[in-house]
């Protein structure tokens, strides 16, 4: 079941972020990720999660996570960061992704190929026998080779029945944080990347958190299941990949 729910959240991030064009609003967009949830059968994971107040966390330019959808209208140039989170039947799927709006700038465009390539060397390491810092060291090491620096108050973390479950995944090595991985577990891996310091602030709303220097952020999110072989992306369609 925890497939399928992948498949939707996929589906549902893919066909939305088609949508993202200048001059479209957040919360239009919010809007758009809500009916699609629920033309397929499901419903947002996010909507009313510790009062969480939309169907997605939708965080432009210096956003990192956790953004409200709002009446600010999309720039050519933004980099917006969808993050969807689906249940169906029971069980949630969580996949995010920056989409950079009609185009984006050199620096943009390298967060965003730093982003990529740091989830899929964190998705790497997800294998039975290995350890979550094992996931940790593969992240940060590629980031900060690349001059980034990755985001310590917010972590990847165990996904299943319910948004999050343990264990934490941190984009950083944090050895409080070293269980060891077994087939059948289920993990969002999802580095946030920062073009300057690592710090992040919550702004007013009390959840919308950006960097503290304003700089750029980028966000990319698989759920990832741990087998006895290779791990499993549960929110990636290898037809069509979306990264």
């Amino acid at each position: 079941m925890i497939r399928k729910a992948g498949e939707i959240a996929t589906q549902v991030l893919r066909d939305a972020s088609a949508r993202i064009t200048p001059g479209l609003t957040t919360r239009e967009l919010d809007r758009l990720v809500g009916e699609l949830i629920r033309s397929r059968g499901a419903t947002s994971a996010f909507l009313g999660y510790r009062n969480f107040p939309a169907n997605c966390c939708i965080s432009v330019n210096e956003g990192v996570v956790h953004g409200i959808g709002n009446d600010r209208r999309l720039q050519f140039g933004d980099l917006v960061k969808l993050d969807v989170g689906v249940r169906h039947k029971g069980f949630v799927g969580d996949v995010a992704m920056t989409v950079p709006v009609g185009g984006c700038a050199p620096l943009g465009q390298k967060l965003i190929d730093v982003t990529i390539e740091a989830l899929y060397r964190g998705v790497a390491q997800a294998r039975s026998g290995n350890r979550v810092t094992d996931i940790s060291r593969a992240v940060q090491q590629h980031v900060e080779a690349n001059g980034f620096s990755v985001v310590r108050e917010f972590v990847g973390h165990g996904v299943g029945r319910t948004v999050h479950e343990e264990p934490q995944v941190p984009n950083y090595v944090d050895d409080r944080h070293s269980a060891r991985l077994k087939p059948g577990l289920t993990i969002a891996i999802e580095p946030m990347v920062n073009v300057g310091g690592p710090a992040v602030e919550v702004l007013a709303d009390q959840w919308t958190v950006v960097t503290k220097d304003r700089q750029l952020s980028a966000h990319f999110e698989h759920t990832v299941l741990v087998t006895d072989g290779d791990p499993e992306i549960l929110t990636r369609d290898d037809q069509t990949p979306l990264y």
